[in-house]
């Protein structure tokens, strides 16, 4: 059975000790999924809504970048990172708005718990600037799509 990389000798929640790893460079990238209902849809203006909050797909963009910078804050015993580069994108496909959220760093561990919350944290916020028009809005899926750097390789084939 594999050892939990949070949990010391003792059983007991510790951060990871990354002191003696190597610094290298470090991608991520996390794709959340909104499905959008005709409510929401019909306000789809090009590649955007405008809401009375003001333009949703690109405040969704600044939280997200701004929730991947403060993951270290929001999960226990994640390391604070200072990233190099965090792009959120958001694409429609069909009923869905689909985010992307790749961030990169050199570092001595990873950066897929900041894709994560980027991307989890703009799709929230999707749901929140347009919840007037709609409470039927369903986030169905966040997850790894690829990571590279360190000693683990990973890309999710769809």
């Amino acid at each position: 059975m594999s050892k939990l990389s949070h949990i010391d000798d003792h059983n007991r929640p510790t951060m990871v000790d990354v002191s003696n790893k190597d610094v290298t460079a470090r991608e991520a990238t996390a794709r959340s999924t909104v499905r959008l209902p005709a409510e929401v849809r019909s306000a789809i203006d090009g590649d955007e809504i405008q809401s009375k909050k003001g333009p949703v797909f690109a405040t969704a963009i600044i939280a997200g970048v701004m929730a991947a910078k403060k993951t270290h804050e929001l999960i226990p015993f994640c390391h604070p990172l200072g990233l190099e580069k965090c792009d959120v994108t958001i694409s429609l496909d069909g009923d869905n708005a689909v985010v992307e959220c790749r961030c990169r760093v050199h570092h001595k561990t990873g950066v897929e718990m900041e894709a994560l919350t980027g991307a989890s944290v703009a799709a929230l916020t999707i749901y929140d600037m347009c919840k007037a028009l709609s409470h039927d809005i369903v986030i169905s899926e966040t997850r790894l799509v690829a990571k590279s750097g360190g000693k683990s390789e990973y890309r999710h084939e769809p």
